[in-house]
């Protein structure tokens, strides 16, 4: 820790910043780019009505993709037949039974939405709000419920970055810039547009569901985008709303040159205002894209409504 420079120290002075930019009450940041226009170029990319959900399940049996220090849901029956049949159950007029059950669950332990706020430094979140916002049982400033009542919809455009590199997923730690999301594009017949909702696929659920969880987390550092000044500022000039991947965390997950843990979490949700969706499951979309050469299409999300969140579940909808 001791060589590990600071996040100011990595991102400099005076970053890039959206801060003010949509007003200093604003919750939702760089979705302000997603205008009934925006909305409307996703309409049009849809042609043949194909439909994808993209939430990894809940209460799988190899287990839940988390963070480390995370853990996945923990879900219980409250009634069942044998609920009723012991007498236990309640009884309702004319005798209908049905089950019922509870679940204990991390809002960010499966598919999700970081809030704004998640995620700061120098004491500082999205917009030039102090981090004691945080404090007091949940987030006061930049939670997840401005994002879940605005809702995410636009022109999506799927970069599968495993494909490109000929392989199945990505290895742990490997990394690609922005350069090469536009080399994938290319090689892909699709151009990644100004204020586009970005996914991009690494293939790494596929390797969690694939390899036992002890391989997976082993020296855990993920593979991902990697900071740099011109991927932070091309971000900004494309007007992305809302970088969308198949990783737990977004990015890599130190940045290989320093250290620094996730300083695209700083960079883009807390300076740029970028929403962040992750843990999602792009692998039968990417199948689908790939067999008829159409990477864009309607992506929308709603997180779930929970008041002073910092994060939420979510069954992302694709429409192509």
């Amino acid at each position: 820790m001791a060589d590990v420079p600071s996040m100011r120290e990595l991102l400099g002075e005076n970053p890039p910043q959206n801060w003010g930019k949509w007003g200093d009450d604003d919750e939702v940041g760089s979705l302000n780019y997603l205008d009934a226009n925006q909305v409307l170029r996703g309409v049009a990319s849809v042609k043949n009505g194909q439909v994808f959900t993209l939430q990894c399940p809940m209460g799988h049996p190899h287990g839940d993709p988390v963070f480390p220090g995370r853990e996945g849901i923990k879900r219980e029956m409250v009634w069942d037949h044998d609920v009723f049949e012991s007498g236990e159950g309640p009884s309702f007029p004319g005798g209908i039974r049905a089950t019922d059950d509870k679940a204990e669950i991390f809002l960010q332990g499966s598919s999700q939405y970081d809030a704004l706020g998640h995620a700061w430094y120098d004491d500082t979140l999205w917009n030039g709000r102090h981090a004691d916002t945080t404090n007091g049982g949940g987030m006061s400033w930049a939670s997840i419920l401005p994002i879940a009542e605005r809702g995410v919809a636009g022109r999506g455009v799927l970069i599968d970055m495993a494909r490109h590199r000929g392989k199945d997923w990505l290895d742990k730690g490997e990394t690609f810039t922005h350069e090469d999301l536009q080399e994938a594009a290319s090689a892909q017949g699709v151009t990644i547009e100004n204020r586009d909702i970005l996914l991009v696929r690494t293939g790494f659920l596929k390797y969690f569901y694939a390899t036992p969880a002890e391989e997976f987390y082993e020296g855990f550092v993920e593979p991902g985008l990697t900071y740099s000044p011109e991927l932070v500022q091309w971000f900004q000039d494309k007007e992305i709303p809302n970088l969308v991947t198949d990783t737990i965390a977004n990015e890599v997950t130190a940045h290989p040159e320093t250290g620094v843990l996730l300083p695209l979490h700083a960079s883009l949700l807390r300076n740029l205002g970028v929403s962040l969706a992750e843990i999602i499951w792009l692998d039968d979309l990417a199948d689908a894209c790939a067999a008829d050469g159409r990477w864009d299409f309607l992506y929308t999300a709603a997180p779930l409504k929970i008041h002073e969140a910092t994060g939420s579940p979510v069954n992302p909808v694709v429409i192509r």
